[in-house]
């Protein structure tokens, strides 16, 4: 115990204990990496949602009002044609379902489920990242502004600075200290806005994959399975 009071205590001619001093070493350095790792965040952003915007227009079914009506007409074979090179969860959703039909409705929409599960990470990969992306930059942006104000106040007490000379110093560190929520607030509304236009695509895609798989399966229990 008696030692643990001994490495707190004051050191002569410096003010605070051991571990403020460390603290406030580490936190008056300067700052710009919080700024660089917006940036590097920023690209990432941009990136995924670039990317996962590519892959949500290549990977759905461009025609698939027409296939709705040939399923109500039920003409599967037409169907299955139309859907054999495309690539995505409601061409995945008809195909798999089209070759379950001879087993029947029950069968096929299980398939119909089992297919939902496995194509719907593929379109929700990345997307937790520009999730937490969009909720957490903003407090990396105020981490930064938070070691920029103690760094102008620390730099302002070392300078000795007196009257006018006191105002300029530390409006001009917080100034500069701000920039970092800024960046911060820059990056994560994109961030937000894209995860959210994503999941939204999401949402869509699985309404219109049921919506197919229901009509497939509504044919096959009206025909009696055939």
């Amino acid at each position: 115990m008696t030692s643990l009071l001994i490495v707190g205590q004051l050191t002569p001619g410096e003010p605070g204990g051991w571990l403020t001093r460390k603290l406030l070493a580490t936190f008056t350095s300067d700052a710009e990496w919080v700024l660089w790792l917006l940036a590097v965040l920023s690209v990432l952003s941009v990136a995924v949602m670039l990317e996962r915007s590519i892959y949500f227009v290549t990977h759905s079914l461009s025609n698939a009002d027409d296939i709705r009506l040939k399923l109500a007409r039920g003409e599967l074979d037409a169907v299955r044609s139309a859907v054999a090179s495309q690539k995505g969860m409601e061409a995945s959703v008809l195909r798999e379902g089209l070759e379950w039909s001879a087993k029947g409705p029950d069968s096929v929409e299980e398939v119909i489920n089992a297919t939902l599960a496995r194509e719907r990470p593929r379109y929700e990969r990345f997307l937790s990242f520009l999730g937490t992306l969009g909720s957490n930059t903003p407090f990396i942006g105020l981490f930064g502004t938070v070691l920029g104000i103690i760094k102008a106040f620390h730099d302002l007490g070392s300078s000795g600075a007196k009257g006018a000379e006191v105002q300029s110093t530390v409006m001009a560190g917080i100034s500069e200290a701000l920039v970092a929520t800024a960046v911060g607030l820059a990056v994560a509304i994109p961030a937000v806005i894209g995860y959210n236009v994503l999941q939204r695509a999401l949402k869509n895609t699985v309404s219109r994959s049921n919506a197919l798989g229901h009509a497939l399966v509504g044919h096959l229990r009206s025909t009696g399975g055939k």
